[in-house]
């Protein structure tokens, strides 16, 4: 008796299941990984598979276009510039959000993985980070801190530097799970309410040392 034959998928839904395997397959291998074994994987012709992708870069992209740019929701903008809550409050809830929305064991592995490749992917991703991240916060920090805003002293690089400490350290139990295969919090927003609460509590008595050594603000 013959086997049956597989399944003709419409383009719409192949191109699904290369991009949903392709992900899968970048976060176990690396981007060393060969599109003649995923193609294999997929149970398709390298051919077809360039059918659809013209090249391994392309296809990386749309990768990273998935894992990363199309899961910061716009709705977090909002959210971390809403003075009606207190910082603590936002940071409490956009960290709880975010950690339910990156920490995967495929973003987390090929954002590591992506960094030793070298490139400019997690470059641009990090400039988003900044941007949209980073430098709100360090503005709202001038302000539970009554120091002057960025419209008249524009912000440093060790104030970035400030924020990115606090989102590291909850980045980083991401990387402990995924990557180190070590022991993970049990109730993660508990964790992140800890973090930013410390963070919180020390940053504004730094950061108003940091302006009157670099500042002569009184």
């Amino acid at each position: 008796m013959k086997g049956r034959s597989k399944k003709r998928l419409d383009p719409q839904d192949r191109e699904r299941q290369i991009v949903d395997e392709a992900i899968r397959f970048f976060a176990e291998v690396g981007f060393e990984g060969q599109t003649r074994e995923l193609a294999k994987r997929l149970g398709i012709t390298q051919p077809l598979l360039y059918r659809y992708f013209p090249s391994k870069e392309s296809l990386i992209e749309r990768v990273y276009q998935e894992t990363f740019f199309q899961r910061w929701q716009p709705r977090w903008d909002d959210l971390l510039a809403d003075r009606s809550l207190s910082l603590e409050e936002r940071l409490i809830r956009f960290y709880q959000e975010y950690t339910r929305a990156i920490f995967t064991y495929e973003q987390v592995r090929i954002f590591m993985l992506a960094g030793l490749a070298g490139g400019d992917l997690n470059r641009r991703y990090l400039a988003i980070v900044r941007e949209k991240l980073l430098e709100p916060v360090c503005r709202e920090l001038r302000e539970i801190s009554g120091l002057p805003g960025t419209d008249e002293i524009p912000l440093t690089e060790e104030e970035v530097q400030l924020a990115t400490s606090m989102h590291g350290s909850i980045y980083y139990m991401g990387i402990r799970k995924w990557i180190y295969h070590l022991p993970f919090p049990d109730d993660l927003d508990l964790h992140v309410t800890r973090v930013v609460r410390a963070f919180l509590r020390g940053t504004p008595p730094t950061l108003r040392e940091h302006f009157r050594d670099y500042h002569a603000v009184s």
